[in-house]
């Protein structure tokens, strides 16, 4: 099996392993949010300001995961770029000028 099959498999194998659990994380957070807000809307002793922290502290929370899962796709991206390029460049450097010399 070529070099660059076994390295796609492999980065395969890493970005669905990274989704799976990436979304068993979403699914936990998202389950204790809500478990969060039903303690908060029941909770007539929390001011607004602290329902007003804890909402702001979800959202921001929620970007993060977001653009963390967005980095990491894109870092997949360029991961299966570069073993493409790496793949295809054995083939490339028969025909390189060094070796025309």
């Amino acid at each position: 099996m070529e070099t660059g099959k076994i390295t796609k498999q492999m980065i395969d194998f890493q970005k669905t392993a990274f989704d799976n659990t990436f979304g068993a994380m979403v699914a936990l957070q998202d389950q204790a949010e809500k478990m969060v807000n039903i303690t908060i809307e029941q909770s007539a002793w929390l001011p607004k300001d602290g329902k007003k922290a804890i909402n702001e502290w979800t959202e921001a929370y929620k970007k993060g995961r977001d653009d963390f899962k967005e980095l990491m796709d894109e870092n997949f991206s360029r991961a299966e770029g570069f073993f493409a390029g790496q793949a295809k460049s054995p083939a490339s450097s028969a025909t390189s000028p060094a070796k025309a010399k």
